[in-house]
């Protein structure tokens, strides 16, 4: 696991209600994938692999609120991702008990966004690719409401 020093800093000094939730998160996420990192961005911890899937936001005191950048672009279905905005989506979990019965989904987020940043095709896109910058990117169908 790709622990960050200055996030465990950060987690140190920061007081939440659902600091432990919080941390749950954290440890799924970098558990999901070995290619994910951790680092603290806008004053928060961020969790990235070649490029940021998420941060949590921390002025949120009533839930976990964790912010995926670019969550519209994730392949596959995922219901917990809300939102419907071009860009961002939110999963928001209440307590402890919701992020160990939310992990699957989580983990499956993570593996999307990994294999997308890495190229490979994940279920339910096209295995077509295309170039950008230099590097193969896998082209992720539109999704359909």
């Amino acid at each position: 696991m790709n622990r960050n020093p200055e996030v465990d800093d950060w987690f140190g000094a920061y007081q939440h209600p659902l600091a432990e939730a919080m941390q749950r998160v954290r440890e799924i996420i970098l558990g999901a994938d070995p290619r994910m990192s951790e680092c603290v961005k806008w004053k928060s911890p961020t969790f990235v692999f070649e490029g940021n899937l998420a941060s949590f936001n921390p002025r949120s005191k009533k839930h976990v609120s964790l912010m995926f950048h670019t969550g519209a672009t994730i392949p596959g279905t995922h219901p917990r991702l809300e939102g419907g905005a071009d860009t961002a989506r939110y999963m928001r979990f209440a307590d402890l008990a919701e992020v160990e019965a939310a992990r699957p989904e989580l983990e499956a987020v993570v593996h999307a966004w990994c294999a997308l940043q890495a190229g490979a095709p994940t279920p339910g896109t096209a295995a077509r690719t295309r170039r950008v910058g230099g590097k193969k990117r896998a082209v992720v169908p539109a999704r359909r409401p």
